[in-house]
């Protein structure tokens, strides 16, 4: 087992660990949900330990008060600042199902361009609705969480209803809506590498956003590259990393990193060097 499974192994059993919860069929309010993981775990899987992002956002923005929290925007300031889309490849639990389901042929199947600025739109959304879009009382919903999100039905609603008959007597319409989403993304996985985080995902578009600008980012040492191809015929997500190293599209699984010859590409911090040739690596 690699470096990246293994810690996408250990992420989503270490943010997912709360036991009862799991038993019970009840929800984790203890002192560690006032912290928010930096990547998309939903808040009522009954083994969170921690908050989502997405779903404390929203919440907060809301309510009356229209809330935006500064530990919030800080927390995923800091993260994207440091390593843009390293936390999709490397921790989200979400992203780590839909690799597990994908079909491992050595395929490398490109999705519309445009359809993956689609989650630049969902990202607009989700910020601005819970703003503007109110009922009556002057009151908001968590908008995404509630109506789009396949993560929280995978890892919240599906356990919930599972283990907790009460919940499982007010299924209706909604969860009907959000299961069918959720089987769209889960079969759309096995055909094209994790679709959802390419498509759908807000908190992946925020940290692409940031890819360009990150502390740690892909080198290209032009001098070391021979034009082999070997980096874009590794990317699943059907990317150039010769050309374009820093797109947002790009989840930093580094594994076009680990298939360069020369070791041409390196993901390092802003003015650090490369290693040198001779070295091998494990990632």
């Amino acid at each position: 087992m690699n470096k990246r499974r293994l810690t996408q192994w250990v992420t989503a059993i270490l943010s997912n660990s709360y036991l009862p919860g799991w038993l019970r069929g009840t929800i984790y309010q203890g002192k560690y949900k006032a912290i928010c993981v930096p990547f998309l775990n939903c808040y009522s899987c009954p083994g969170a330990l921690g908050a989502c992002p997405v779903g404390a956002f929203q919440s907060l923005a809301a309510g009356f008060s229209r809330t935006i929290s500064l530990y919030l925007t800080g927390l995923l300031l800091a993260v994207g600042a440091l390593g843009g889309r390293f936390v999709c490849g490397w921790l989200c639990p979400f992203g780590f199902v839909q690799e597990l389901l994908h079909r491992r042929d050595g395929s490398r199947r490109q999705l519309p361009r445009a359809l993956e600025q689609v989650k630049f739109v969902v990202l607009g959304l989700t910020i601005v609705l819970p703003f503007v879009w109110r009922d009556l009382t002057g009151l908001a919903e968590p908008y995404f969480c509630k109506y789009v999100c396949p993560a929280g039905t995978l890892g919240g609603g599906i356990p919930l209803i599972l283990t907790n008959s009460g919940l499982a007597r007010l299924v209706g319409w909604l969860f009907s809506w959000k299961l069918f989403l959720l089987l769209v993304v889960l079969i759309a996985a096995y055909f094209y590498w994790r679709p959802f985080c390419r498509v759908l995902c807000p908190l992946g578009a925020f940290y692409g956003l940031l890819n360009h600008l990150s502390v740690w980012q892909l080198h290209l040492n032009r001098s070391r590259c021979i034009g082999c191809g070997s980096c874009a015929r590794q990317c699943k997500a059907a990317l150039e990393p010769q050309l374009h190293p820093n797109t947002s599209a790009c989840l930093r699984c580094l594994e076009c990193v680990k298939a360069c010859p020369t070791q041409a590409l390196s993901f390092t911090a802003k003015g650090q060097p490369s290693r040198p040739i001779a070295h091998t690596r494990d990632l």
